[in-house]
Formats: structure tokens, C-alpha cells, sequence
């Protein structure tokens, strides 16, 4: 069911064209990956998602109707340049975000104690925001962004100035806030972390929309017959009729990365594989998003 719908979108800054009918379709419930180079017009769609600037033409949709001003008490947006005022205190400045969002000041405390509690941050209640480090300013800005609970939640590069194990913590609670229900706009360069949590991914690039789908089926689509192969007792390094990208020997296994012509399928590699020794592992390489996206963009 798809929860945001952005349809025939262009947004035109005088000689600059940032979006160029651009149309993408958001799951309910999914974890979004909204990817780019510097530049492509990612960060202006994600503006007009937050009504903070509207398109010269087309239209987003929330849920099946007009997005409108009101929406934004169900949006919840962490900016990749953060916006914490640095002498309010921590607590303070929280619960003044919060009550911006609609939470009554006992609501908010009680939501806050939660999410401080989780994170283990209690003794920075006090604390001046200049006190804190990126990491640790990081953690409460992420707080402010959905102690209200929103529907939507786009995240613009959250991990950045996390050291890995806050890094896992924050992609743990992602994940939670995915299963109770919101819907995630992930915005990042880190290839990895979109394949760790995103189930579908758009690729933007010079205003335009270059890749849309599913992840796996993406994957699949740019894997170009690639197979990671273990044979023990291999009788040769070279496969007839086969491109050997990649020969290892490890003991007594020879560890192969091959491409086979388009017309040998997989079945029929692994019969000629059979010939050469005994098979320990045979896999399809799928390319990862990084490749990907390398790949994508280079060619545009």
C-alpha cells in the first residue's frame, strides 16, 4: 500500500532545474532508501515532503490526499546539518522541540524520560548542547525527531559522527520504529547501512529519477552472471569457456570468481564445474549497491 505518492514533480531555482518530473511511490510501513550524488535534487524533493518549500508543478500525496500544511505534525525530519541551539540546555530545548510537535509539556516529559532512559542519557538533561559532542548532540536531535511519534520519518545521513556500536544502536531503533508502524525515508551516501536497512531504494541524479525498485530485485537486475565458486581438488586454475575474474588457493581448495557467458546458466556451470573437482560452494555474486550506484551514475 503505498503511503507517499510523489507524482510529475519539477521544481525549477532560476537557471537551475533541481527536479525534473520527478515520480516516486513509498510503501506503508518500509524503509526507504532516497540515494544521489551531491547535487541531483535529493535534498530538494525532501523539502517539498516537509512543506518547507512546494514544486512548480505535480503534487505529493500522504496517505492518498493532498499534502498540506497541517501534515507536518505527523512528519518527523532529521536534517543532515543539524539544528540544536547550543547554549539552551538539553532538556530544555527538547521539550520546547517537542511541544512544537503538538505534545502537551507532561507529554513530552513522559515521552522524553522514555527515550532518554533508552539511550542511556538521563545526566544530560542539564547539560548545555555546546557541552555535547557530534555523536551525543546527534542522539538528542534524533530524539526531538520522533518523540511525537510521526507516521513519516526522513532521515538525511543519521549516522553521521556515530562511532559503530552507537551507529548499530540507532540503525536497531530504525528498525523498531519501522515495525511499530512508520513509514521511513532513509537519505544517505553510506552504501552499506542502505543495504542493511532499506527493502527499496531510488537513485536520483541530475534531477532526475535513474533507478527505482525493490533492492534484491535491483541487485539481481545488474549481476551480470557473476558466481563465487570453492572447488576442492581443483584439476585447473582456468575454466574452459569461462572468465576467471578472481583465482585463490587456500589448502587444498581453489577459490574462484567467475563470469559466464549469458548463455550458460547456472545449472549448466555447475555440470561444467563438476568436471574440474569436488564443489564446496557455488553462489550468484550479486553487485552491491555501491557498485550499483557507481555504475548508475558513471553511465548517466
Amino acid at each position: 500500500m503505498s503511503f507517499l505518492e510523489i507524482k510529475n514533480v519539477s521544481k525549477q531555482y532560476a537557471n537551475h532545474l533541481a527536479l525534473d518530473n520527478v515520480s516516486l511511490s513509498i510503501e506503508k510501513g518500509s524503509v526507504f532508501g532516497f540515494l544521489g550524488p551531491n547535487g541531483a535534487g535529493k535534498t530538494t524533493l525532501i523539502r517539498i515532503i516537509n512543506n518547507i518549500t512546494i514544486p512548480d508543478t505535480g503534487q505529493v500525496l500522504l496517505n492518498g490526499k493532498q499534502l498540506s500544511l497541517q501534515d507536518t505534525a505527523m512528519i518527523g525530519y532529521l536534517p543532515e546539518e543539524r539544528g540544536l541551539y547550543k547554549k539552551m540546555k538539553v532538556g530544555e530545548q527538547a521539550l520546547y522541540l517537542a511541544q512544537l510537535k503538538g505534545l502537551s509539556k507532561n507529554e513530552a516529559i513522559k515521552e522524553l524520560k522514555y527515550w532518554f532512559e533508552k539511550f542511556e542519557i538521563e545526566e544530560w538533561w542539564n547539560k548545555k548542547v555546546s557541552d555535547l559532542s557530534k555523536g551525543m548532540a546527534q542522539k538528542v536531535q534524533f530524539i526531538t525527531t520522533v518523540v511525537h511519534k510521526p507516521k513519516l520519518l526522513i532521515f538525511d545521513e543519521p549516522f553521521s559522527g556515530f562511532d559503530p556500536l552507537n551507529a548499530m544502536q540507532l540503525q536497531k531503533e530504525i528498525l523498531a520504529l519501522r515495525d511499530n508502524g512508520a513509514t521511513i525515508i532513509f537519505s544517505t551516501h553510506n552504501m552499506g547501512s542502505v543495504e542493511e536497512l532499506c527493502s527499496h531504494i531510488a537513485l536520483i541524479n541530475h534531477s532526475h529519477v535513474v533507478l527505482d525498485g525493490r533492492v534484491e530485485d535491483i541487485k539481481r537486475s545488474y549481476q551480470n552472471n557473476i558466481y563465487n565458486v570453492t572447488i576442492s581438488n581443483c584439476t585447473s586454475d582456468t575454466i574452459e569457456d569461462v572468465e576467471c575474474i578472481r583465482v585463490d588457493k587456500r589448502d587444498y581448495n581453489t577459490i574462484f570468481k567467475l563470469r559466464a557467458p549469458n548463455e550458460i546458466d547456472a545449472n549448466q556451470l555447475l555440470t561444467k564445474l563438476m568436471q574440474y573437482g569436488q564443489i564446496q560452494h557455488f553462489e550468484l555474486a550479486l553487485p552491491t549497491m555501491n557498485e550499483i550506484f557507481i555504475q548508475v551514475v558513471n553511465n548517466a
